[in-house]
This record gives structure tokens, C-alpha cells and sequence, in this order.
């Protein structure tokens, strides 16, 4: 999948969790990932945010460790 289209699908989950209690935002962004992502998607997620980081909403980046941190 193209790089534009993963982060745009990213930043569109992080957009819905927004609305979630400040404490949860990360958490929930990260499931979503984890629970409907393709283990692929989310390798290349990885690999784009090692590359850059501008246009990728903060939530994204925070779950991204999340999710490495749990792996």
C-alpha cells in the first residue's frame, strides 16, 4: 500500500479517537491497529515513521511506540 495511504488511514483513527478521554486516546489508537491492521500494514507503518514523522498526527506516533514496545 502506499505510504500516503497508510498514514492518511492512521491519522483518520487517531482523528476519531480524539474525541476519547485524554488517557485513553493512545491506548485505543493503538488497538485499533494492532486489532484490525494487517501485521504487513503495520510493518510498513514502522518502517515510514522511522523515515519521517511530518503530516503524521502525534497520536499515531505515540501508539506507533506503543505498539513496538509491545512486540
Amino acid at each position: 500500500m502506499s505510504p500516503d495511504k497508510l498514514i492518511y488511514m492512521a491519522n483518520q483513527i487517531a482523528t476519531f479517537f480524539t474525541s476519547q478521554p485524554e488517557g485513553e486516546r493512545v491506548d485505543r489508537v493503538a488497538g485499533h491497529i494492532k486489532d484490525f491492521w494487517d501485521p504487513r500494514m503495520r510493518d510498513q507503518l514502522f518502517e515510514i515513521v522511522d523515515r519521517k514523522t511530518a503530516g503524521i498526527d502525534p497520536l499515531v506516533l505515540s501508539a506507533v511506540s506503543q505498539l513496538r514496545e509491545a512486540a
